[in-house]
């Protein structure tokens, strides 16, 4: 595991980049220039998949939504991406919630990746945010009862053609829907170490799957993330024609995420996927305003009326004197006489 930094100065991101010496291919540059706001249209839907082993065993669930947004008022694309499942019969899972321009350019992510076993647990959280020009970046990883810390700032010249974790998804439903994958279509992304590698798709053509009991055509994408130290890592996706996500694949792995219903079928009966708010930046920010908003109004009204406080104080009081059995008829009792101080309602007989 690396040495952990503390607010790494610029000096030392422009090392790394001069020590990656890596950068997208033009014909990655070229697609991400391409993006018209009609395509965009195209991909903003929801999809929801299920792990599978390779014995057909239920492990998890995956989902993707992808909504237009406003961000520090700046229009945007808002994609939340969540998967949540067992591994081993340990609880694993991965959230990802980014800020994209119509250009799949980062304004803002939050990436949070756990699995929590019996004699320690891995927690893995990285925040990049973009800021003068500059992506800001925030890493914390928690092994057991151990957590570094790291923080860096690339300049946006040395990002061009970026794909995040969260802009990966949009990017991949823009090149279903066209169906054309150009050739060396290579980003970049970050790896682990907040290092940058190259990140390259690739088309796998037309297959037929079956979902939902009916057989379809679907487009294969296949995504290689390269790796500084290990072997790299393969995706094979295929998408329906409409851009929805069939299957999902890391070469390797014994999990398999699949479609079970075609969305045509679902949209009568859609099965809701739990949120797990808390992990929602979006959703987090607004719970926590409301709550503050919500708090400062009701101390504002006990302010104004204080005999709410001896009221409830004094019925207590007696309450807990009586012990009574019947605690609704007891607090009916009790406050019947109150109702005679209320003033009489206005007639609604007209003179």
């Amino acid at each position: 595991m690396e040495a952990p930094l503390e607010d790494e100065p610029l000096a030392g991101a422009l090392a790394r980049i001069e020590g990656d010496k890596l950068a997208a291919s033009d014909s990655a540059l070229t697609f991400l220039s391409s993006i018209e706001p009609a395509e965009l249209l195209k991909c903003v839907f929801p999809d929801s998949l299920v792990a599978v082993s390779e014995s057909g065993r239920d492990l998890g669930k995956f989902s993707v939504t992808v909504e237009f947004a406003c961000r520090n008022h700046q229009p945007c694309v808002l994609l939340h991406a969540q998967s949540q499942g067992a591994i081993d019969d340990s609880p694993c899972g991965t959230t990802v919630t980014a800020y994209l321009t119509t250009d799949l350019e980062v304004l803002e992510e939050d990436f949070h990746e756990y699995i929590k076993l019996e004699d320690h647990s891995l927690d893995r959280r990285c925040h990049m945010v973009l800021h003068d020009g500059q992506m800001v970046i925030d890493k914390v990883n928690t092994v057991g009862g151990e957590t570094t810390k790291e923080s860096i700032c690339y300049p946006m010249s040395a990002l061009r053609g970026l794909v995040t974790e969260g802009s990966n998804f949009l990017l991949m439903r823009l090149i279903a829907i066209r169906k054309r994958v150009p050739e060396n279509m290579t980003f970049i992304s970050f790896n682990h170490g907040l290092h940058i590698i190259h990140n390259t798709f690739s088309k796998l053509g037309l297959k037929q799957l079956e979902v939902g009991g009916e057989t379809v055509e679907v487009f294969g994408l296949e995504r290689i993330v390269d790796s500084v130290e290990d072997s790299p890592t393969t995706w094979q996706c295929y998408f329906l024609a409409d851009g929805h996500l069939a299957s999902r694949l890391q070469v390797g792995s014994p999990v398999t995420m699949k479609l079970l219903q075609l969305p045509s079928h679902i949209e009568k009966g859609f099965a809701k996927i739990p949120l797990v708010w808390e992990e929602d930046m979006q959703m987090c920010s607004k719970f926590l305003d409301r709550k503050e908003e919500l708090k400062a109004d009701h101390a504002s009204y006990l302010r104004q009326h204080p005999e709410i406080r001896a009221l409830i104080s004094d019925f207590l009081q007696f309450l807990l004197l009586r012990k009574p059995d019947d605690i609704f008829q007891f607090a009916r009792d009790y406050f019947i006489p109150f109702a005679s101080r209320r003033p009489p309602k206005p007639s609604l007989e007209t003179p």
